[in-house]
């Protein structure tokens, strides 16, 4: 048994993971931080998703960390790949010239950059990376958490870190169970939110579809995947609010819950440069192509790429059969998610219906090589939904919804530590439910939903905060994420500095102004502008 020790500890390497280690090792503390997979950077590398932003991310609504990662990544390909003149002058510069984002781009250079900013603490010998580790079990004394323990995926060998915070960053709050620190899953009732979308009873078992992510281009020959063995199973399989077969172009718009039609042109003779990706205005997804196009060959010299390159995250890859947190069946159910991607993959090469009326695209290739991964999938899926914390505050659908705070915008939380914008945007549900997909205005990140209500060193860094079911659905974006595990670094940092506790800084007026001052002065911003709802 491998032992170590540090101010902070760190658990799970995503978006809010690496927010949290960056910012205790700004305020000067030591840091271990862990991740699962191959790559730091969860949704954004290792689960293979583009950045779900707002319509103002170039202006403001970001901290100043998360923007340093969107330039850091712009001016990794200005560098070091072969753009054109025009791409290369183009200020906002979206490499993929995707539809939901604006700034579409390659798993692996989001990976680069984020390695870059942590180097230097690396180097330095206050950050140490364990990886691919994930933990297995926690030791607790009283209300505080002691220690956990973890052993690496392809070694075996076990370690214990010693930490006087623990931060948990895990996609799924798997420090939760392990540390005994009470939470909450899946739908919860409306006599305990009062959220007018809630059920009357809770449903702990209902919770958003997982996502199994994979990229493609489409060249010249055939690049026919073998028959998944599930093929038939989904090839049939006809959810009741879907409006026919799962795998086909159609399916519920998840805005108004019409059944619409996608359409699918591999390479189109589209101007890169005059994508304007703006969710506010256009969803992005009518062609499914240039959705989530994360490489726009015509940005580069000619040549330098045969095809577009495309990130499949469409809603006919949503496993929503059965959740995959705490239940017994949880690897099968995510390698039958697995199956479902491998057998969307397998229809588009093979029976998908072309405009030319024609079926199957068998040009489409998996890019293994862009996920990162053996299988030519994501490496890691894609989960929207985490265990969340029983929190001394819970945010609910009323503090932000557009329908019931119209005109007032959202909360003004006192004890803001930062800001976040999205849709009220949940994808299909374990429970049977469509989409619900609503209006909400821009909000404060509360520090009572990163209080755990006993705990007093365990810390929520990612989308495990105090938020319910329908709340969770504009909260788990990754600049929001980003925002989550920034603060919560930052808190164990400054609890160290002064001597106190994440629930004192809350209590106390003046600690919680000092608290925000710091966060300030590091560039998290606590407020909007006056802007509106969309």
């Amino acid at each position: 048994m491998k032992e170590l020790a540090a101010d902070v500890l760190v658990v799970g390497g995503g978006l809010g993971g690496v927010a949290a280690a960056l910012a205790a090792l700004r305020a000067g503390r030591s840091v271990v931080l862990t991740e699962e997979y191959d790559w730091l950077g969860g949704q954004l590398t290792s689960q293979a998703v583009p950045p779900d932003e707002h319509s103002w991310v170039e202006q403001f609504g970001v901290t100043a960390s998360y923007r340093a990662l969107r330039d850091g990544i712009r001016h990794y390909y200005r560098r070091y790949y072969p753009l054109t003149d025009a791409a290369r002058r183009w200020t906002h510069l979206n490499p993929g010239a995707g539809g939901v984002s604006r700034l579409c781009h390659e798993p692996a250079v989001a990976r680069a950059v984020l390695e870059a900013m942590l180097q230097p603490y690396r180097g330095g010998g206050r950050l140490t990376v364990l990886q691919p580790w994930k933990a297995t079990g926690a030791d607790t004394d009283g209300d505080r958490v002691t220690a956990v323990t973890g052993r690496h995926r392809d070694s075996g060998e076990r370690t214990t870190v010693t930490a006087r915070y623990v931060l948990d960053a895990t996609e799924t709050g798997e420090l939760l169970p392990l540390t005994g620190t009470e939470y909450v899953t899946g739908f919860e009732s409306q006599d305990d939110t009062g959220e007018p979308s809630a059920p009357a009873v809770a449903q702990p078992a209902n919770m958003q579809a997982v996502s199994v992510c994979f990229a493609i281009d489409h060249v010249d020959g055939d690049h026919t995947i073998d028959r998944p063995g599930a093929y038939g199973f989904w090839r049939a399989y006809t959810p009741p609010f879907w409006g026919g077969p799962l795998l086909s172009w159609r399916s519920p718009h998840p805005r108004t819950l019409e059944i619409a039609e996608r359409s699918f042109t591999p390479n189109p003779d589209d101007d890169p440069l005059g994508v304007v990706a703006d969710q506010r205005l256009d969803p992005g997804d009518a062609n499914l192509w240039t959705f989530r196009r994360i490489a726009a060959r015509k940005l580069f010299t000619p040549g330098a790429y045969a095809s577009d390159i495309t990130l499949v995250n469409w809603p006919m890859i949503d496993y929503f059969e059965a959740p995959v947190i705490d239940v017994p069946d949880a690897e099968d159910h995510l390698a039958r998610a697995r199956e479902l991607s491998k057998s969307v993959l397998y229809w588009l090469q093979t029976e998908a219906p072309r405009p030319d009326g024609g079926t199957g695209f068998p040009g489409l290739r998996l890019r293994g090589d862009v996920t990162g991964s053996a299988d030519g999938l994501a490496q890691a899926p894609y989960i929207r939904e985490s265990r969340r914390i029983l929190a001394d505050y819970t945010v609910v659908e009323q503090d932000l919804s557009h329908a019931v705070r119209g005109d007032k915008g959202s909360v003004n939380y006192p004890d803001s530590v930062g800001v976040g914008m999205y849709r009220i945007d949940l994808h299909p549900s374990t429970g049977g439910d469509t989409y619900i997909d609503v209006p909400s205005s821009p909000f404060q990140i509360p520090l009572g939903a990163l209080l755990p209500r006993r705990v007093e060193n365990l810390l929520p860094a990612a989308k495990n905060l105090g938020t319910t079911h329908i709340t969770n659905g504009c909260y788990r974006l990754h600049p929001v994420e980003w925002n989550i595990g920034e603060a919560a670094g930052a808190l164990a940092a400054f609890c160290l500095d002064r001597g106190t506790t994440p629930r004192a800084v809350r209590a106390d007026p003046a600690r919680l102004a000092d608290f925000q001052s710091r966060l300030t002065s590091d560039g998290v911003e606590l407020a909007w502008p006056d802007v509106t709802a969309y």
